[in-house]
Protein backbone atom coordinates (compact mmCIF):
# COMPACT_ATOMS: atom_id res chain seq x y z
CA UNK A 1 0.00 0.00 0.00
CA UNK A 2 1.39 3.18 -0.68
CA UNK A 3 4.23 2.21 -2.87
CA UNK A 4 3.71 4.58 -5.44
CA UNK A 5 3.06 7.31 -3.25
CA UNK A 6 6.23 6.40 -1.63
CA UNK A 7 8.33 6.41 -4.14
CA UNK A 8 6.65 10.11 -5.15
CA UNK A 9 7.45 11.79 -2.02
CA UNK A 10 10.93 10.31 -1.47
CA UNK A 11 12.19 11.64 -4.66
CA UNK A 12 11.15 15.28 -3.39
CA UNK A 13 13.36 15.25 -0.05
CA UNK A 14 16.24 14.13 -2.73
CA UNK A 15 15.28 17.22 -4.88
CA UNK A 16 15.76 19.68 -1.89
CA UNK A 17 19.06 20.13 -1.36
CA UNK A 18 21.29 23.70 -0.23
CA UNK A 19 18.48 25.37 1.55
CA UNK A 20 19.39 27.48 4.67
CA UNK A 21 15.70 28.25 5.02
CA UNK A 22 12.49 26.78 3.08
CA UNK A 23 10.98 29.86 1.16
CA UNK A 24 8.12 30.05 -1.60
CA UNK A 25 10.60 29.74 -4.32
CA UNK A 26 12.64 26.95 -3.05
CA UNK A 27 9.57 24.91 -2.25
CA UNK A 28 7.56 25.41 -5.06
CA UNK A 29 8.59 22.67 -7.14
CA UNK A 30 8.29 20.55 -4.25
CA UNK A 31 4.71 21.41 -3.61
CA UNK A 32 3.85 20.80 -7.64
CA UNK A 33 5.42 16.79 -6.85
CA UNK A 34 3.37 16.38 -3.88
CA UNK A 35 0.33 17.53 -5.38
CA UNK A 36 0.94 15.36 -8.57
CA UNK A 37 1.91 12.27 -5.80
CA UNK A 38 -1.37 12.64 -4.18
CA UNK A 39 -3.56 12.80 -7.64
CA UNK A 40 -1.56 9.70 -9.03
CA UNK A 41 -2.70 8.11 -5.42
CA UNK A 42 -6.22 8.93 -6.60
CA UNK A 43 -6.60 11.26 -3.49
CA UNK A 44 -10.15 13.18 -3.98
CA UNK A 45 -9.41 16.70 -5.59
CA UNK A 46 -10.83 19.06 -2.93
CA UNK A 47 -8.42 16.54 0.05
CA UNK A 48 -5.44 17.42 -1.93
CA UNK A 49 -6.19 21.40 -3.08
CA UNK A 50 -6.57 21.41 0.93
CA UNK A 51 -3.55 19.50 1.62
CA UNK A 52 -0.87 21.18 -0.72
CA UNK A 53 -2.49 24.55 1.02
CA UNK A 54 -1.67 23.97 4.45
CA UNK A 55 1.57 21.93 3.52
CA UNK A 56 2.74 25.44 1.77
CA UNK A 57 1.31 27.77 4.60
CA UNK A 58 3.35 25.81 7.31
CA UNK A 59 6.29 25.04 5.37
CA UNK A 60 7.24 28.70 4.15
CA UNK A 61 9.57 30.74 6.78
CA UNK A 62 10.44 27.25 8.24
CA UNK A 63 14.05 28.21 9.41
CA UNK A 64 16.58 25.00 8.44
CA UNK A 65 18.40 24.16 11.98
CA UNK A 66 21.95 22.99 10.97
CA UNK A 67 21.70 19.29 11.73
CA UNK A 68 18.44 18.92 9.58
CA UNK A 69 18.47 19.28 5.65
CA UNK A 70 16.15 21.04 4.24
CA UNK A 71 14.41 18.30 2.72
CA UNK A 72 14.05 16.44 5.79
CA UNK A 73 12.40 19.96 6.87
CA UNK A 74 10.16 19.39 4.32
CA UNK A 75 9.35 15.88 5.03
CA UNK A 76 8.30 16.55 8.34
CA UNK A 77 5.77 19.47 7.65
CA UNK A 78 4.43 16.92 4.85
CA UNK A 79 4.65 13.91 8.05
CA UNK A 80 2.73 16.45 10.25
CA UNK A 81 -0.23 17.18 7.60
CA UNK A 82 -0.63 14.00 6.62
CA UNK A 83 -1.30 12.45 10.17
CA UNK A 84 -3.71 15.80 11.09
CA UNK A 85 -5.59 14.68 7.60
CA UNK A 86 -5.80 10.97 8.60
CA UNK A 87 -6.78 11.85 12.19
CA UNK A 88 -4.28 12.60 14.33
CA UNK A 89 -5.20 9.64 16.44
CA UNK A 90 -6.24 5.91 16.11
CA UNK A 91 -10.10 5.85 17.60
CA UNK A 92 -10.90 2.82 19.44
CA UNK A 93 -14.40 1.38 19.47
CA UNK A 94 -16.77 2.81 22.33
CA UNK A 95 -17.22 -0.14 24.06
CA UNK A 96 -18.55 1.50 27.51
CA UNK A 97 -21.81 1.08 26.94
CA UNK A 98 -24.15 -0.93 28.86
CA UNK A 99 -23.88 -4.76 27.93
CA UNK A 100 -24.29 -5.37 24.63
CA UNK A 101 -22.72 -2.82 22.91
CA UNK A 102 -23.90 -2.78 19.61
CA UNK A 103 -21.52 -2.66 16.57
CA UNK A 104 -23.99 -2.17 12.69
CA UNK A 105 -21.57 -2.71 9.64
CA UNK A 106 -22.83 -0.82 7.01
CA UNK A 107 -21.71 -0.87 3.14
CA UNK A 108 -21.76 -1.95 -0.65
CA UNK A 109 -21.65 -5.61 -1.84
CA UNK A 110 -18.29 -7.17 -2.50
CA UNK A 111 -16.23 -4.35 -0.13
CA UNK A 112 -15.70 -7.22 2.61
CA UNK A 113 -18.46 -6.57 5.64
CA UNK A 114 -18.95 -10.18 6.65
CA UNK A 115 -15.02 -10.85 6.28
CA UNK A 116 -14.66 -7.44 8.79
CA UNK A 117 -17.24 -9.15 10.84
CA UNK A 118 -15.14 -12.41 11.66
CA UNK A 119 -12.14 -10.38 11.76
CA UNK A 120 -13.35 -7.46 14.26
CA UNK A 121 -14.72 -10.53 16.57
CA UNK A 122 -11.29 -11.95 16.87
CA UNK A 123 -10.07 -8.78 17.38
CA UNK A 124 -12.73 -7.91 20.07
CA UNK A 125 -12.64 -11.79 21.70
CA UNK A 126 -8.68 -12.04 21.60
CA UNK A 127 -7.20 -8.21 21.89
CA UNK A 128 -10.40 -6.59 24.22
CA UNK A 129 -11.04 -9.62 26.15
CA UNK A 130 -14.86 -9.44 25.22
CA UNK A 131 -17.43 -11.97 25.29
CA UNK A 132 -19.09 -11.67 21.02
CA UNK A 133 -21.99 -12.41 19.40
CA UNK A 134 -22.33 -12.46 15.36
CA UNK A 135 -25.60 -12.05 13.74
CA UNK A 136 -26.39 -11.54 10.12
CA UNK A 137 -29.64 -9.38 8.45
CA UNK A 138 -28.26 -9.92 4.98
CA UNK A 139 -31.79 -12.05 4.23
CA UNK A 140 -31.15 -11.66 0.42
CA UNK A 141 -27.89 -14.07 0.28
CA UNK A 142 -28.05 -17.18 2.13
CA UNK A 143 -24.22 -17.89 1.46
CA UNK A 144 -23.66 -14.64 3.53
CA UNK A 145 -25.67 -16.11 6.49
CA UNK A 146 -23.50 -19.21 6.05
CA UNK A 147 -20.45 -17.88 5.64
CA UNK A 148 -20.76 -15.55 8.64
CA UNK A 149 -21.60 -18.93 10.94
CA UNK A 150 -17.95 -20.64 9.24
CA UNK A 151 -16.26 -17.36 10.53
CA UNK A 152 -17.86 -17.45 14.06
CA UNK A 153 -17.08 -21.08 14.49
CA UNK A 154 -13.44 -20.67 13.33
CA UNK A 155 -12.78 -17.35 15.98
CA UNK A 156 -14.98 -19.21 18.43
CA UNK A 157 -17.70 -16.46 19.43
CA UNK A 158 -21.50 -16.56 19.15
CA UNK A 159 -23.45 -17.06 16.61
CA UNK A 160 -26.89 -15.98 16.85
CA UNK A 161 -28.98 -18.26 13.62
CA UNK A 162 -31.05 -16.01 10.84
CA UNK A 163 -33.19 -17.04 7.77
CA UNK A 164 -34.05 -15.35 4.42
CA UNK A 165 -37.52 -15.45 5.83
CA UNK A 166 -37.35 -13.27 8.35
CA UNK A 167 -37.30 -9.20 8.58
CA UNK A 168 -33.55 -7.54 9.11
CA UNK A 169 -35.35 -5.89 11.95
CA UNK A 170 -37.11 -8.62 13.63
CA UNK A 171 -33.58 -10.65 13.21
CA UNK A 172 -31.48 -7.74 14.37
CA UNK A 173 -34.00 -7.26 18.04
CA UNK A 174 -34.11 -11.27 18.70
CA UNK A 175 -30.41 -10.95 18.79
CA UNK A 176 -29.82 -7.78 20.60
CA UNK A 177 -32.71 -10.03 23.10
CA UNK A 178 -30.51 -13.07 23.68
CA UNK A 179 -26.99 -11.19 23.49
CA UNK A 180 -28.39 -9.85 27.02
CA UNK A 181 -29.72 -13.11 27.84
CA UNK A 182 -26.01 -14.68 27.56
CA UNK A 183 -24.54 -11.53 28.89
CA UNK A 184 -22.30 -10.90 25.90
CA UNK A 185 -20.18 -7.89 25.83
CA UNK A 186 -20.57 -6.76 22.46
CA UNK A 187 -23.29 -7.80 19.33
CA UNK A 188 -21.72 -7.73 15.87
CA UNK A 189 -24.49 -7.17 12.87
CA UNK A 190 -23.68 -7.71 9.58
CA UNK A 191 -26.19 -5.94 7.00
CA UNK A 192 -27.14 -6.25 3.42
CA UNK A 193 -25.04 -4.74 0.81
CA UNK A 194 -26.03 -3.77 -3.13
CA UNK A 195 -23.76 -3.16 -6.03
CA UNK A 196 -24.82 0.44 -5.80
CA UNK A 197 -26.24 3.07 -3.65
CA UNK A 198 -30.19 3.35 -3.57
CA UNK A 199 -33.14 4.22 -2.09
CA UNK A 200 -34.34 0.66 -0.95
CA UNK A 201 -31.14 -0.02 0.55
CA UNK A 202 -30.41 3.34 2.24
CA UNK A 203 -34.08 3.28 3.76
CA UNK A 204 -33.66 -0.87 4.91
CA UNK A 205 -30.60 0.21 6.78
CA UNK A 206 -32.13 3.68 8.29
CA UNK A 207 -34.70 1.22 9.78
CA UNK A 208 -32.67 -1.45 10.80
CA UNK A 209 -30.59 1.36 13.06
CA UNK A 210 -33.42 2.71 13.82
CA UNK A 211 -34.45 -0.74 15.26
CA UNK A 212 -31.25 -1.70 17.56
CA UNK A 213 -29.79 2.20 18.22
CA UNK A 214 -26.36 0.51 17.60
CA UNK A 215 -23.59 2.04 20.07
CA UNK A 216 -20.90 2.15 17.12
CA UNK A 217 -22.17 2.52 12.91
CA UNK A 218 -18.97 1.70 11.15
CA UNK A 219 -19.03 1.83 7.47
CA UNK A 220 -16.97 -0.51 5.34
CA UNK A 221 -15.22 0.09 2.33
CA UNK A 222 -12.88 -1.85 -0.30
CA UNK A 223 -9.54 0.86 -0.63
CA UNK A 224 -9.30 -0.53 -3.99
CA UNK A 225 -12.05 1.76 -5.25
CA UNK A 226 -9.76 5.06 -4.74
CA UNK A 227 -11.50 7.98 -5.04
CA UNK A 228 -14.88 6.49 -5.40
CA UNK A 229 -14.67 5.10 -1.84
CA UNK A 230 -14.39 7.90 -0.28
CA UNK A 231 -17.46 9.18 -2.18
CA UNK A 232 -19.37 6.60 -1.08
CA UNK A 233 -18.85 6.98 2.46
CA UNK A 234 -20.11 10.45 2.13
CA UNK A 235 -23.24 9.23 0.98
CA UNK A 236 -23.66 6.48 3.59
CA UNK A 237 -22.52 9.06 6.07
CA UNK A 238 -25.20 11.52 4.82
CA UNK A 239 -27.94 8.85 5.43
CA UNK A 240 -26.27 7.18 8.66
CA UNK A 241 -24.75 8.40 11.71
CA UNK A 242 -21.81 6.73 11.21
CA UNK A 243 -19.36 6.62 13.91
CA UNK A 244 -16.30 5.52 11.97
CA UNK A 245 -14.74 3.46 8.85
CA UNK A 246 -13.10 -0.01 8.42
CA UNK A 247 -11.07 0.12 5.34
CA UNK A 248 -10.40 -3.18 3.85
CA UNK A 249 -8.63 -4.97 1.02
CA UNK A 250 -5.56 -2.11 1.73
CA UNK A 251 -3.31 -4.78 0.79
CA UNK A 252 -4.29 -4.68 -2.62
CA UNK A 253 -4.03 -0.98 -3.89
CA UNK A 254 -0.24 0.58 -4.18
CA UNK A 255 -1.77 4.29 -4.65
CA UNK A 256 -3.70 4.67 -1.25
CA UNK A 257 -5.71 7.75 -1.95
CA UNK A 258 -9.15 6.10 0.04
CA UNK A 259 -6.92 6.06 3.51
CA UNK A 260 -6.25 9.64 2.73
CA UNK A 261 -9.22 11.11 1.59
CA UNK A 262 -12.03 9.53 3.57
CA UNK A 263 -11.61 11.22 6.94
CA UNK A 264 -11.80 14.61 5.49
CA UNK A 265 -14.87 14.15 3.45
CA UNK A 266 -16.66 12.31 5.84
CA UNK A 267 -15.72 13.91 8.79
CA UNK A 268 -15.36 9.98 10.22
CA UNK A 269 -12.45 8.66 11.54
CA UNK A 270 -11.10 5.18 10.08
CA UNK A 271 -11.13 2.97 13.07
CA UNK A 272 -9.32 -0.25 11.43
CA UNK A 273 -7.48 -1.11 8.09
CA UNK A 274 -7.98 -4.57 6.59
CA UNK A 275 -4.23 -5.38 5.58
CA UNK A 276 -5.44 -9.24 3.89
CA UNK A 277 -7.25 -11.97 3.42
CA UNK A 278 -6.51 -14.27 6.56
CA UNK A 279 -8.77 -13.74 9.46
CA UNK A 280 -6.67 -12.01 11.91
CA UNK A 281 -5.65 -9.39 9.14
CA UNK A 282 -7.35 -6.12 10.66
CA UNK A 283 -5.60 -3.68 12.49
CA UNK A 284 -6.17 -0.60 14.33
CA UNK A 285 -5.52 2.38 12.32
CA UNK A 286 -3.13 4.67 14.02
CA UNK A 287 -2.39 7.86 11.32
CA UNK A 288 1.05 8.84 12.58
CA UNK A 289 2.12 5.02 11.76
CA UNK A 290 0.97 4.66 8.50
CA UNK A 291 1.89 8.55 7.26
CA UNK A 292 5.24 7.32 8.74
CA UNK A 293 4.96 4.55 6.04
CA UNK A 294 3.86 6.66 3.38
CA UNK A 295 6.98 8.28 3.92
CA UNK A 296 9.40 5.60 3.97
CA UNK A 297 10.15 5.39 7.66
CA UNK A 298 8.64 2.36 8.46
CA UNK A 299 6.30 1.37 11.57
CA UNK A 300 8.39 -0.21 14.04
CA UNK A 301 6.04 0.05 16.71
CA UNK A 302 3.31 -1.74 14.85
CA UNK A 303 5.65 -4.04 13.74
CA UNK A 304 6.41 -5.29 17.38
CA UNK A 305 3.00 -5.49 18.76
CA UNK A 306 2.48 -7.85 15.81
CA UNK A 307 5.33 -9.86 17.18
CA UNK A 308 4.22 -9.94 20.53
CA UNK A 309 0.64 -11.08 19.82
CA UNK A 310 1.63 -13.30 16.97
CA UNK A 311 4.62 -15.20 17.54
CA UNK A 312 5.11 -18.09 19.35
CA UNK A 313 7.44 -16.93 22.65
CA UNK A 314 8.11 -20.09 23.80
CA UNK A 315 9.34 -21.28 20.18
CA UNK A 316 11.41 -18.67 20.15
CA UNK A 317 12.97 -19.23 23.60
CA UNK A 318 13.46 -23.08 22.78
CA UNK A 319 15.68 -22.10 19.58
CA UNK A 320 17.46 -19.75 21.83
CA UNK A 321 18.17 -22.20 24.36
CA UNK A 322 18.91 -25.07 21.60
CA UNK A 323 21.41 -22.58 19.84
CA UNK A 324 23.82 -21.36 22.88
CA UNK A 325 23.86 -25.02 23.93
CA UNK A 326 25.73 -25.17 20.87
CA UNK A 327 23.11 -27.91 19.65
CA UNK A 328 22.74 -27.82 14.93
CA UNK A 329 20.63 -25.46 13.30
CA UNK A 330 18.57 -28.47 11.26
CA UNK A 331 15.47 -28.17 9.10
CA UNK A 332 12.89 -28.42 11.56
CA UNK A 333 14.23 -25.37 13.24
CA UNK A 334 13.99 -23.69 9.58
CA UNK A 335 10.78 -24.73 9.35
CA UNK A 336 10.15 -23.44 12.64
CA UNK A 337 11.33 -20.29 11.47
CA UNK A 338 9.57 -19.92 8.20
CA UNK A 339 6.28 -20.57 9.84
CA UNK A 340 6.73 -18.17 12.51
CA UNK A 341 7.65 -15.54 9.76
CA UNK A 342 4.69 -16.41 7.69
CA UNK A 343 2.46 -15.46 11.18
CA UNK A 344 4.38 -11.59 10.17
CA UNK A 345 2.52 -11.81 7.22
CA UNK A 346 5.85 -13.32 5.38
CA UNK A 347 8.94 -11.13 4.22
CA UNK A 348 6.07 -8.48 2.49
CA UNK A 349 4.43 -7.85 5.83
CA UNK A 350 7.76 -7.12 7.75
CA UNK A 351 9.25 -4.90 4.39
CA UNK A 352 6.18 -2.95 4.92
CA UNK A 353 6.91 -1.72 8.21
CA UNK A 354 10.58 -1.70 8.11
CA UNK A 355 12.11 1.68 7.51
CA UNK A 356 14.03 2.66 4.24
CA UNK A 357 12.74 -0.43 2.48
CA UNK A 358 11.21 2.57 0.03
CA UNK A 359 14.90 2.72 -1.37
CA UNK A 360 15.31 -0.88 -2.61
CA UNK A 361 14.12 -1.31 -6.32
CA UNK A 362 10.86 -2.27 -7.07
CA UNK A 363 12.15 -5.86 -8.96
CA UNK A 364 13.53 -6.67 -5.53
CA UNK A 365 10.97 -5.84 -3.51
CA UNK A 366 8.31 -7.73 -5.50
CA UNK A 367 10.44 -10.83 -5.06
CA UNK A 368 10.87 -10.08 -1.47
CA UNK A 369 7.27 -10.05 -0.94
CA UNK A 370 6.41 -12.88 -3.30
CA UNK A 371 4.97 -15.85 -0.41
CA UNK A 372 5.51 -18.19 -2.93
CA UNK A 373 9.05 -19.38 -2.44
CA UNK A 374 8.72 -19.95 1.55
CA UNK A 375 5.77 -21.93 1.40
CA UNK A 376 7.41 -23.88 -1.19
CA UNK A 377 10.45 -24.36 0.84
CA UNK A 378 7.73 -25.68 4.16
CA UNK A 379 6.82 -28.16 1.84
CA UNK A 380 9.69 -29.89 0.94
CA UNK A 381 10.79 -29.65 3.98
CA UNK A 382 7.23 -31.23 4.99
CA UNK A 383 8.08 -34.14 1.95
CA UNK A 384 10.85 -35.17 4.20
CA UNK A 385 11.01 -37.95 6.97
CA UNK A 386 11.40 -37.37 10.80
CA UNK A 387 15.16 -38.54 10.16
CA UNK A 388 16.11 -36.35 6.95
CA UNK A 389 15.07 -32.90 8.83
CA UNK A 390 17.30 -33.65 11.92
CA UNK A 391 20.38 -34.79 9.73
CA UNK A 392 20.31 -33.38 6.13
CA UNK A 393 23.45 -34.48 5.66
CA UNK A 394 21.99 -37.85 4.88
CA UNK A 395 19.83 -36.82 1.72
CA UNK A 396 21.30 -37.42 -1.70
CA UNK A 397 20.52 -38.25 -4.89
CA UNK A 398 17.11 -41.21 -4.77
CA UNK A 399 15.93 -39.10 -1.51
CA UNK A 400 16.59 -35.78 -3.37
CA UNK A 401 14.09 -37.07 -6.04
CA UNK A 402 11.67 -38.28 -3.56
CA UNK A 403 11.34 -35.33 -1.78
CA UNK A 404 11.13 -33.44 -4.86
CA UNK A 405 7.81 -35.55 -6.20
CA UNK A 406 6.72 -35.52 -2.72
CA UNK A 407 6.26 -31.65 -2.47
CA UNK A 408 5.76 -30.94 -6.62
CA UNK A 409 9.09 -29.48 -7.07
CA UNK A 410 12.11 -29.98 -8.83
CA UNK A 411 15.27 -31.31 -7.48
CA UNK A 412 17.17 -28.32 -7.83
CA UNK A 413 14.81 -26.58 -5.57
CA UNK A 414 15.61 -29.07 -2.78
CA UNK A 415 19.35 -28.46 -3.90
CA UNK A 416 18.49 -24.49 -3.38
CA UNK A 417 16.67 -25.12 -0.16
CA UNK A 418 19.62 -27.57 1.22
CA UNK A 419 22.18 -24.62 0.65
CA UNK A 420 20.27 -21.87 2.30
CA UNK A 421 19.64 -24.70 5.34
CA UNK A 422 23.74 -24.72 5.00
CA UNK A 423 24.08 -20.98 4.91
CA UNK A 424 21.65 -20.26 8.13
CA UNK A 425 23.64 -23.32 9.73
CA UNK A 426 26.96 -21.33 9.55
CA UNK A 427 24.81 -17.80 10.73
CA UNK A 428 23.44 -19.23 13.52
CA UNK A 429 26.53 -21.14 14.65
CA UNK A 430 28.32 -17.73 14.36
CA UNK A 431 25.42 -16.16 16.34
CA UNK A 432 25.87 -18.88 19.48
CA UNK A 433 29.34 -18.46 19.66
CA UNK A 434 30.13 -14.88 19.20
CA UNK A 435 27.18 -12.34 19.47
CA UNK A 436 24.76 -10.35 17.28
CA UNK A 437 27.90 -8.79 15.95
CA UNK A 438 28.92 -11.81 14.12
CA UNK A 439 25.60 -12.91 12.96
CA UNK A 440 24.89 -9.46 11.07
CA UNK A 441 28.58 -9.67 9.39
CA UNK A 442 27.22 -12.99 8.57
CA UNK A 443 23.87 -11.69 7.12
CA UNK A 444 25.68 -8.85 5.27
CA UNK A 445 27.54 -11.79 3.20
CA UNK A 446 24.22 -13.73 2.34
CA UNK A 447 22.94 -12.09 -0.69
CA UNK A 448 21.91 -8.15 -1.22
CA UNK A 449 18.89 -7.80 0.94
CA UNK A 450 20.51 -8.95 4.10
CA UNK A 451 19.05 -11.88 4.54
CA UNK A 452 20.17 -15.53 3.00
CA UNK A 453 18.16 -15.87 -0.85
CA UNK A 454 15.02 -17.13 -0.59
CA UNK A 455 14.03 -15.91 2.53
CA UNK A 456 15.63 -17.14 5.57
CA UNK A 457 15.78 -15.45 8.51
CA UNK A 458 17.89 -15.35 12.38
CA UNK A 459 15.45 -16.67 15.57
CA UNK A 460 12.54 -14.82 16.34
CA UNK A 461 12.65 -13.98 19.54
Amino acid sequence: MFDNLSGRLGQVVKNMTGQGRLTEDNIKDALRDVRMALLEADVALPVVKDFVARVKERAIGVEVIESVKPGQAFIKVVNDELVTLMGEANESLDLAAKPPATVLMAGLQGAGKTTSVGKLAKHLKEREKKKVMVVSCDVYRPAAIDQLQTLAEQVDVAFFPSTTEQKPEAIAQAALAEARKQFIDVLLIDTAGRLHIDADMMGEIQSLHSAVEPTETLFVVDAMTGQDAANTAKAFNDALPLTGVILTKADGDARGGAALSVRQITGKPIKFIGMGEKIQALDPFHPDRMASRILGMGDVLSLVEEAQQKLDVKEAEKMATKLRKGKSFDLEDLRAQLQQLDKLGGMGGLMDKLPGMGQIPDAARQQAMDSKPTQQMVAIINSMTPQERRHPDIIKGSRKKRIAAGSGTQVQDVNRLLKQHQQMKKMMKKFSGGGMKKMMRAMGGMGKGGFPPGGGMPPFG
